[in-house]
């Protein structure tokens, strides 16, 4: 019984870090949202000759560089460049097209201002979300290497897994109120913002691959709490039947004992009656 309570204790604390790690991660790193973004090209000069619209109409620089494109009404979306990009909840970060390298502005100013209350929210939410996994993560870690008896580690047990579990469902409100907010900036956000085309990113999945571990955690530490009690139950109730039954043969003995003892005591005191009647008739 203690071997396997410690073993489902120790997978539900390795459950835990891992969503802990993961949530950790999610929440500092700008990748839950990629996509691109569809952008004019730069002015064609001295230190930018690909991928820029050259006003000058000089054929020579075309001839030379294929990549530039003359001015006019026609080109369509040779005009635009499409630029790589990659939101977070704190920053959202572009391909710089004149430079090397990316530049990163604040996504919650980029939110429109009737998403930036749950946009807060959200936040507040992660990290809440990752407070309770540190709380849970401790508890457990108390009731595998400090719990000195099973009703200690019971207890620790049975608030571990009630913290683990508030902690998923914060994680789950937060990542689905984000979703909201990055799909409204979409449609509402600033023009050169805006992208032409997205997807989730990495840290999107590890968000909710610690959601994941977090409720797979939570149920571990649920069904260790729940096989210790049964188990638990179950050895007394086998003792107390046990005590029953030693207490019923023990009655049993004493009953027959009584019984035999008080048969006894007649027999003797019939003896002395008959012997006192001998002894009292006259000759």
């Amino acid at each position: 019984m203690k071997t396997n309570r410690r073993c489902r204790a120790l997978l539900a604390v390795s459950l835990n870090l891992m969503a802990l790690l993961f949530s950790t991660t999610a929440f500092i790193t700008t990748h839950w949202c990629e996509g691109t973004q569809r952008v004019p090209k730069p002015s064609c000069g001295k230190d930018k000759k690909t991928n820029c619209l050259n006003y000058s109409g000089n054929e020579t620089a075309n001839e030379t560089n294929q990549n530039v494109v003359h001015y006019s009404w026609e080109t369509g979306d040779d005009r635009f460049l499409f630029r790589y990009f990659h939101t977070g909840i704190w920053y959202s970060c572009e391909e710089n097209i004149n430079a090397a390298g990316e530049k990163c502005r604040s996504f919650i100013d980029l939110a429109p201002a009737s998403e930036k209350g749950v946009l807060w929210l959200s936040v507040v939410s992660e990290v809440l979300y990752i407070m309770l996994l540190v709380v849970g993560f401790s508890l457990m870690c108390l009731e595998l290497f400090h719990s000195s008896s099973v009703i200690d580690g019971l207890k620790l047990n049975a608030f571990a897994a009630v913290f683990t579990v508030l902690s998923g469902l914060l994680g789950m409100v937060a990542h689905m109120m984000y979703t909201q907010v990055f799909q409204v900036t979409v449609s509402l956000g600033p023009e050169d913002w805006r992208p032409h085309s997205w997807d989730y990113g990495w840290s999107f999945c590890l968000a909710w691959g610690s959601f994941t571990c977090c409720m797979a955690a939570s149920v571990t530490t649920l069904n260790s709490y729940t096989k210790t009690v049964i188990e638990f139950r179950h050895k007394r109730k086998i003792f107390e039947q046990g005590f029953r039954e030693e207490q019923n043969f023990l009655d049993r003995e004493a009953i027959k004992y009584f019984r035999e003892r008080t048969e006894e005591e007649r027999a003797e005191a019939g003896d002395l009656r008959l012997q006192c009647l001998h002894s009292c008739s006259p000759n």
